[in-house]
């Protein structure tokens, strides 16, 4: 039937002989009208697709530096795997992110809409019943001779309608509806995992990032104080003329440059306080978090050990790309099955009167099918090609986020594994450089050195104390970036609060 056209409808009118009459035009056309539907389905045999299957990725056989095969993420990872870094006020920084960071609450928002147009697409695929009632006073005179007029006349109706319409879902099209949105709905769901995922993975690395600031200033602090107080000797030996105004100048360089870096480090800490406090969905500028040394505050968390075997089950981007596969997929299927024909119900029911009081002893009843047959609208195929090609897109993303998926474990578990090896190796560099060090100080008392040389041991050791602290952060944030590759650990209960 083309757009405009009138659909074919037969009603039925309770003890009427035209009733009866359309009742027998509809017995004459029924065999028609099934044999024109069966033709059409016929025609379309399998329009609705295969079943649905989960598109085939390249396999991960083993892992770097994962020697136990076997051991499952999910039996590795604790739910609240950050409680393992042995700090409480991350662990409340971490809840507080939780409970009202902003970008959870948007994607907890999220979940909620696409609940909700689910809601919509099931309540499609169930009758609708309207209700109307009308209340007319028409007022008349009329002509009696030519030029004449009887008084006005006064005349009242009253009426009242009610309309079924069911469409009957046939071949399932209105269900692949409710699966495709349903599918959306888990996508979001997961959606909200992978945010849940990321924040405390952000606020774990901008915490670490603080407590590293914290303790490097600490340490840069204490080399401003110890040169300062060498400042103040070779003040007073340039006042006795001991010294060179020279060593003084040297000395002053020393302890400016410190100074700078120094004020370079709160910089940093202020903004990165900033953004903890973004991600606490505090203001920026209201959050104070207590200065605190990294190594006195947080261990080092051991890595699960065992074969990601479940990765592509546990990881919630992962699950979300699937299920947005399996959207396209039921979207797809709608597309096909539009091309069929389709089947209407519709019953009307109504009450009319000239008197209120004797409205209800006078009804009226109509029944009307109705079939609607697309199949040679060109609108529908083009539907279809276009499902089928965002079904595509769909299946390669799915693929692609696998692949990612791979990668980032793997980065993740060789930048921890080369991480271990680098501490070492700087620990027993600055144990060296703390004995030298030490000898050079002695050898000054004695006058056997220079003040460049022992300048010279000062920034040394301190480059190496901060080069060690810079590895323990690393170490902390490639851990949490391994966590969070192998898919996190979840609550038992998730409760999303959008609001």
């Amino acid at each position: 039937m083309r757009q405009g056209e009138d659909k074919p409808t037969w009603h039925f009118s309770s003890g009427s002989p035209q009733g009866r009459g359309e009742g027998v035009l509809l017995r004459r056309l029924f065999p028609l009208l099934a044999a024109t539907a069966l033709l059409a389905l016929s025609a379309c045999s399998g329009v609705g697709g295969p079943e649905y299957q989960r598109p085939d990725v390249p396999e991960k056989g083993s892992w770097s530096d994962y020697s136990h095969d076997g051991l499952s993420a999910t039996e590795a990872i604790h739910p609240e795997w950050w409680e393992g870094f042995g700090d409480p006020y991350l662990n409340e920084l971490v809840e507080l992110a939780i409970d009202q960071g902003t970008d959870l609450r948007i994607l907890a928002a999220r979940v909620e809409e696409a609940r909700a147009v689910a809601g919509l697409r099931r309540a499609a695929t169930l009758p609708t019943l309207t209700a109307t009632t009308d209340a007319a006073v028409i007022r008349s005179r009329p002509e009696v001779l030519p030029g004449t007029f009887a008084d006005p006349l006064t005349t009242r109706q009253y009426g009242a309608q009610a309309a079924l319409n069911w469409e009957i879902d046939v071949w399932g099209k209105l269900r692949r509806g409710v699966r495709a949105q349903e599918a959306a709905y888990q996508a979001s769901e997961a959606d909200w995992r992978a945010g849940y995922l990321t924040l405390v993975s952000e606020v774990a690395n901008t915490y670490f990032l603080i407590r590293q600031l914290d303790e490097q200033h600490l340490r840069q602090q204490t080399a401003l104080d110890k040169n300062r107080q060498i400042l103040t000797i070779y003040e007073a030996q340039l006042t006795s003329g001991i010294a060179p105004r020279t060593r003084v100048l040297q000395q002053r360089a020393e302890v400016s440059s410190l100074q700078q870096q120094i004020l370079d480090l709160r910089r940093q800490r202020d903004i990165a306080q900033n953004q903890l406090a973004t991600l606490l969905g505090i203001p920026a500028g209201e959050l104070e978090v207590p200065v605190v040394a990294l190594r006195d505050t947080v261990d080092a968390l051991e890595v699960p050990v065992g074969l990601p075997s479940d990765l592509l089950s546990r990881r919630p981007d992962i699950i979300a790309a699937e299920f947005r596969v399996l959207e396209a997929h039921e979207l797809v299927g709608e597309a096909r099955l539009a091309r069929l024909p389709s089947f209407s119900l519709t019953a009307i029911g109504g009450l009319a009167s000239g008197v209120l009081s004797t409205l209800l002893q006078g009804y009226s009843f109509g029944l009307a099918p109705s079939i609607d047959i697309p199949i040679f609208d060109p609108a529908t195929r083009v539907q279809r090609d276009v499902r089928g090609a965002q079904a595509t897109v769909a299946e390669e993303q799915y693929r692609r986020t696998v692949l990612t998926a791979f990668e980032e474990v793997e980065n993740a578990l060789v930048s921890v594994a080369y991480r271990k090896q680098q501490r070492e190796e700087a620990l027993l560099q600055l144990e060296d450089l703390r004995e030298v060090n030490a000898q050079v100080h002695a050898q000054l008392l004695m006058g056997l050195v220079s003040q460049l040389e022992v300048f010279e041991s000062e920034r040394t050791l301190l480059a190496a104390e901060l080069q060690l602290l810079a590895l323990h952060q690393q170490l902390l944030s490639d851990t949490v970036t391994l966590y969070k590759a192998l898919g996190g650990g979840w609550p038992l209960q998730v409760v999303y609060h959008s609001g």
